[in-house]
């Protein structure tokens, strides 16, 4: 079931960061280090939206960034793929792999880790707001 959030403008970040990753791995890689510099406005937004440095969807938009430098060296452009697939995802059905990744950090969960927890985050179904809780 699509989940377009419109009226939220993270989304709105979201879309256009998805459409700048397929135009750099489709058409111009030019588009790959505009999403890496969206992103960083994306980051940039959230952390002073914020009321601490903390807050889960900051962590989910630092290390959606790391993973895009990551990928920025050209032996490694393939790893583009992975968050231009998830970030479409996101922004169709609101399933956020990152943010299920995130989930699963220690400060971040207030279980054990275990298969069970792991796999009923990645399977649950997309929700609104956080899937840490």
């Amino acid at each position: 079931m699509l989940m377009l959030d419109v009226k939220d403008l993270g989304w709105w970040y979201w879309l256009v960061t998805a459409m700048l990753l397929s135009v750099g791995l489709l058409i111009d890689p030019v588009g790959l280090w505009l999403a890496v510099g969206l992103t960083v406005i994306n980051l940039a937004h959230f952390s002073l939206r914020a009321d601490r440095l903390t807050a889960f969807p900051v962590q989910v938009r630092f290390f959606y960034l790391l993973l895009l430098l990551l990928a920025l060296p050209e032996a490694m452009r393939w790893l583009f793929w992975i968050p231009m697939i998830g970030t479409w995802a996101q922004v169709l059905v609101g399933y956020c792999t990152m943010a299920r990744l995130v989930s699963l950090l220690p400060w971040n969960r207030r279980e054990p880790l275990t298969w069970r927890l792991v796999w009923r985050r990645f399977v649950s179904a997309p929700v609104r707001g956080s899937v840490a809780d």
